[in-house]
């Protein structure tokens, strides 16, 4: 299977689950699982060739003048994270079915889930580091909604907002990061930099991308100082926990590091910050776990440790760390799965997950009790199972490594780190199963149905296999070690096995056990010490730099964003004044190397029109109706003055705009005064003034500048002429430019002329449903006049002259190609046609006979653009290539076809629905009601157009 489907799946199954919601829980889950399983099946299908040493990989140029290109390649390392992600993935999905109440929302959860799944899936298997960025943020904003899917919960909000913040930092300083490897390597792909060892470490950015590249891994992987995120992280439902600490979120900066070992490790530099961070955040997580109370708080500082774990082995830069590290990852995904999801069951039953409340519940909950306890042996180290392999493998690279110029420092720390580590487990093991059955659980504890211990269950099968027969995880092991070091001669020619005899690790694990237990031992009275102790709060030190940096923000931003318009202006006109000057006074002014243009009488009376229409703006501007004649007066001027300069097709857009922009101004006067009131004060019109006129002559000097002088470039137009008919197949290159050149940019305008739209109908709609709909409907109708109230010529002009304006539209879209027009010129032509049929015949004579809703002529024109641009896709092309031919179809001569004009066909719908579609929101609120006093039927929108005219 394509990698692009694998990496698809999730994303397009997420749409799955909530329309299966309303079919039941089973068929919510079912449909889920089965998209996973899928994504499973073609990841593993791929599983051959990664064995035979294999890159498999997948390209699409997605927009590749900046780089970022569509491109996977699953390795050994892709292929091991990949597996965990989608294989526990499968188990939380089915552990998820029965956990969840029947009051949640699966079908939103689940949908949640799959996004996250599909982002994680995408990081792991992306090949250009831009690529993976985007799906880096995807896992942050994935995470926020499922650590917040329960919204009623205050502790759930502030755990999705925190871990949102925290590691959305982080996200922004490796995005830095990135951008620096691929400024120093000259590519983004990753297959590339990963071969640029030597050119990277040589760089002097070096330090600055390594920096902010682990801030990014350190953030996204709770290590110290932004390890206290994930614990808070537990607010979220049992499953995300299993799912985010075992295989995935916190596993993401982990993968990073190990994917980037090869360039970034083996330095100095490298070496004391990650091995510092891990060893601390192993040492840290593992004290703050044994003291807490709540299981999911202790496992979750558990991960944090463990987490630094792996991040310490890392950080030494070794082959054997960086194989103990891919092992341990391994054996703690499948321990910690299962330990959150049997807290997960013990909740379930118990109500509580307060340790303190528990114990006895070997006799209640057998089951649960085999699980936890064989997933709780491992995490402590103990033999026999799978967590003290990679625990003995971490001793010994501790026990080879020297730190601060001291042998003894980290040997003695990861000790120290593992005792705890044992105390923990062992604690969890004793104060919640062993001991007597109490009497006062807060509900009767018992076994739950399969549903729920069968998906951990699974999951300790490899805790038991691995750590009875080691021997079957090594080739794998080593074969993802070879990804990770960038070749297999460099992997370390080493044996798991059980026993290795009695080596300095061994000694160091059995103080590790023994002191595990003498911890749990004086348990009580370590306790109080802690309780006692006075210590940083991890949270509370977040909450007020948060609370700070919202202070400072808020004393910042109110002096200068007051919500009124004329303070931004000033902002930004001075800034621009200010820059202009500095620019100006510094800069050298050549002399003009151009003559002026002589100008004609009527080149002068032009000119003379629009300087008095501004003046008259200016003094006449608080009467709305003489300021809105101005303006068109403006329009008109600018249209004379595009065909002066032949530019046709900006004349001819710029009429069509005016007259349509004119009509619906004139309805929004409607329902304003006639004047505007005075509000500013005689000083702060003439500082408005004076800004003003300094933004003017600084437009008129840096405008007569130009045009004096030869450009120091050559222009782009020279290109667009040079390449309108033989790349375009047109002959108009300006709408060659809009259609194909930049087409992405049209694609985006006409999307944000549709939102404007559909703003106006539900600022419409919420007047409508308001107190503002009272005030209409108890507006009096003008008096009756005789023989109606619209005038019959203009009724039968407007219809006969309609199929008229429709074929010159349909006229000017066919010939924008290569002749002035084009699909915005039509759609304005065609939406003139109809605004001609709103002031003849009335509002409620026009709606009656419409057909379709403007909003799907909005939707249609966006998605024909869109879906012409996708099109390209099917050829090996970027979004939004066209392409064009020629046929001759007889009797007929021979004919131009280009993809363009189907997009073009967009652009006319996309602007013809929403002129009209604003149209219709104003004729709405002119509406007056047919029978004085009484409402109009609430039934349907078509009933309340029905209801409704419009004063011409």
């Amino acid at each position: 299977m394509s990698l692009f489907l694998v990496v698809a799946l999730p994303f397009l199954g997420a749409m799955l689950p909530g329309l299966m919601n309303s079919a039941g829980r089973k068929a919510c889950a079912g449909v889920t699982f089965t998209v996973s399983l899928l994504a499973l099946i073609g990841l593993l299908t791929n599983l051959p060739a990664v064995l035979a040493g294999e890159l498999v990989t997948a390209r699409f140029d997605w927009i590749p003048l900046l780089g970022l290109n569509f491109t996977l390649m699953l390795d050994g390392l892709g292929f091991f994270f990949a597996a965990l992600i989608l294989t526990i993935g499968l188990l939380i999905i089915a552990y998820a079915r029965h956990y969840l109440a029947r009051e949640d929302n699966m079908g939103e959860f689940f949908t949640y889930l799959l996004l996250f799944q599909g982002a994680m899936v995408g990081i792991v298997l992306s090949d250009n580091v831009l690529l993976l960025l985007v799906f880096w943020e995807l896992t942050s904003l994935s995470s926020f909604l499922l650590i917040g899917y329960w919204k009623h919960l205050p502790e759930g909000r502030q755990g999705a907002r925190m871990a949102l913040t925290v590691t959305g930092m982080g996200g922004l300083a490796m995005i830095a990061g990135m951008l620096i490897l691929g400024q120093i390597v000259g590519s983004y792909d990753l297959s590339i930099i990963l071969q640029s060892r030597e050119v990277i470490q040589s760089s002097p950015l070096y330090v600055p991308a390594l920096i902010l590249i682990l801030l990014g891994c350190f953030t996204k992987s709770a290590q110290f100082p932004f390890h206290f995120w994930l614990p808070h992280a537990m607010a979220a439902p049992t499953p995300v926990s299993a799912y985010l600490h075992s295989a995935t979120m916190v596993k993401a900066g982990i993968f990073l590091m190990a994917r980037m070992w090869p360039v970034l490790s083996g330095t100095p530099e490298w070496f004391m910050i990650v091995t510092t961070a891990g060893l601390i955040t192993m040492v840290l997580g593992a004290v703050i776990a044994l003291f807490k109370h709540d299981l999911k708080a202790l496992l979750a500082f558990s991960t944090v440790s463990h987490l630094g774990l792996i991040t310490m082995l890392l950080g030494t830069g070794t082959a054997f760390g960086a194989m103990a590290a891919m092992f341990h990852i391994l054996n703690h995904a499948t321990f910690k799965a299962a330990l959150f999801m049997s807290a997960g069951i013990i909740d379930h039953e118990t109500h509580t997950r307060d340790i303190r409340k528990l114990g006895g519940l070997r006799h209640l909950m057998p089951v649960t009790f085999v699980i936890a306890t064989l997933a709780a042996l491992s995490m402590a180290g103990i033999p026999l199972l799978n967590g003290f392999l990679s625990k003995e493998m971490m001793l010994e690279e501790a026990y080879d490594t020297t730190l601060f110029g001291t042998p003894w420092l980290l040997p003695a720390l990861a000790v120290f780190g593992s005792l705890f580590s044992a105390a923990y487990s062992f604690r969890l093991i004793g104060h919640v199963f062993l001991g007597p059955v109490r009497n006062d659980y807060p509900a009767r504890p018992h076994d739950p149905g399969m549903g729920l211990w069968l998906p951990p269950a699974l999951l300790i099968v490899p805790v038991v296999v691995i750590g009875l027969m080691p021997s079957l995880a090594e080739p794998f092991v080593k074969m993802v070690t070879a990804s990770v070091l960038g070749t297999t001669a460099d992997v370390p020619d080493a044996h798991f096995k059980i026993w290795h005899g009695l080596v300095p690790p061994l000694y160091m694990s059995i103080v590790a056990v023994v002191g595990g237990l003498l911890m749990l031992a004086v348990f009580t009275p370590a306790l109080r010490l802690w309780d006692g102790a006075p210590r940083p709060e991890a949270k509370r030190i977040f909450d007020s730099i948060i609370a700070g940096t919202v202070s400072l923000s808020r004393g910042l931003i109110r002096p200068l964003h007051d919500g009124t318009f004329t303070r931004y202006a000033a902002i930004m006109v001075v800034t621009v004044i200010a820059v202009g000057a500095h620019a100006w006074v510094t800069g050298t002014v050549g002399p003009a190397t151009r003559a002026p243009q002589p100008a004609n009488v009527v080149q002068f009376a032009g000119w003379l029109m629009l300087v008095l229409t501004a003046c008259g703006l200016v003094v006449f501007h608080r009467n709305r109706l003489l300021s809105l004649i101005l303006i068109g007066i403006v329009g008109l001027m600018v249209s004379v003055g595009f065909v002066f300069f032949s530019a046709p097709d900006l004349a001819m857009t710029q009429l069509t705009v005016e007259v349509v922009t004119i009509i619906l101004l004139l309805l929004a006067l409607n329902f304003l005064p006639n004047r505007t009131p005075v509000e500013s004060t005689i000083l702060r019109r003439v500082r408005d003034g004076g800004i003003a006129v300094a933004g003017g002559f600084v437009a008129m000097g840096l405008t007569y500048y130009y045009l004096l002088r030869d450009p120091v470039a050559p222009s782009i137009s020279e290109f667009h002429l040079a390449n309108a008919y033989k790349g375009g197949g047109g002959t108009n290159v300006v709408n060659v430019i809009l259609v194909d050149f930049r087409g992405f940019d049209t694609y985006g305008e006409i999307i944000v002329l549709g939102i404007a739209a559909l703003l106006i109908f539900a600022l419409t709609e919420s007047l409508l449903s308001g107190p503002v709909r009272a005030r209409l409907l108890n507006r009096k109708p003008d008096q009756a006049r005789a023989g109606g109230s619209h005038s019959l010529m203009p009724v039968v002009l407007t219809r006969v002259i309609m199929p008229v304006v429709l074929m010159v539209g349909f006229f000017i879209f066919l010939r924008g190609h290569n002749e002035p027009g084009g699909g915005f010129i039509a759609g304005l032509i065609v939406s003139i046609a109809f605004v001609m049929q709103y002031m003849a015949s009335g509002f409620s004579w026009t709606s009656e006979r419409l057909r379709y809703p403007y909003h799907g002529v909005i939707g249609a024109g966006v998605l024909i653009a869109g879906l012409t641009g996708v099109g390209s896709w099917f050829f090996g092309k970027p979004f939004l290539t066209s392409d064009f031919t020629y046929v001759r179809i007889p009797p007929f001569e021979k004919f131009e076809l280009a993809t363009a004009a189907l997009f073009d066909l967009g652009v006319f719908l996309a602007v013809f629905g929403a002129v009209m579609l604003s149209l219709e929101s104003f004729s709405r609120l002119a509406r007056r009601a047919h029978v004085p006093g009484r409402e109009p039927p609430e039934d349907s929108d078509h009933s309340r157009r029905k209801s409704a005219g419009m004063e011409a």
